[in-house]
């Protein structure tokens, strides 16, 4: 089973506690040895995705949307990152340079071609630019794919 996860970057501390909660139910509900998680490995959601899926014992596919993806990430992010890429079963990289909405939107849209599912950390809003996570949602459900929404309450964006 693939399952692909989009959802909001830079949460707040309690919320990302929330988030990985949720995200470790949804994922346990998963056998281990059939489940690949594929992500961007964005700081937040994907990143807590990423590690809970290898802690599952599933399998990591990474989509990169650009060659400067990793140099756009907060600083203190590019450890996990590293650490997250070196551990995946599949590193795919598309061909855009700069960290920008087109990459995202072609990395988010290149998740849903090899999804069997989708897991959204989404508060509902709108996307904040092309390629977000609300972006990600609409182009999974006109496709057909079944989605998860996971925003427990008390979650808050930064």
């Amino acid at each position: 089973m693939r399952v692909a996860i989009t959802g909001h970057r830079e949460l707040p501390v309690e919320t990302a506690r929330l988030v990985e909660s949720r995200l470790r139910a949804e994922i346990g509900g998963y056998r281990a040895a059939e489940l690949v998680g594929v992500t961007c490995l964005a700081d937040g959601a994907d990143s807590i995705f990423a590690r809970l899926v290898l802690a599952h014992g599933g399998r990591l596919s990474v989509i990169i949307p650009a060659s400067e993806y990793r140099a756009g990430q907060p600083e203190p992010h590019h450890a996990t990152f590293d650490a997250l890429c070196a551990k995946a079963s599949e590193i795919i990289e598309l061909d855009f340079v700069a960290p920008e909405p087109p990459a995202y939107l072609a990395a988010g849209l290149r998740m849903l071609d090899t999804a069997d599912h989708l897991i959204a950390v989404w508060d509902g809003r709108p996307a904040r630019g092309p390629g977000g996570t609300a972006d990600i949602v609409a182009a999974a459900h006109d496709r057909g794919l079944s989605v998860t929404v996971v925003w427990p309450p008390g979650a808050q964006r930064a």
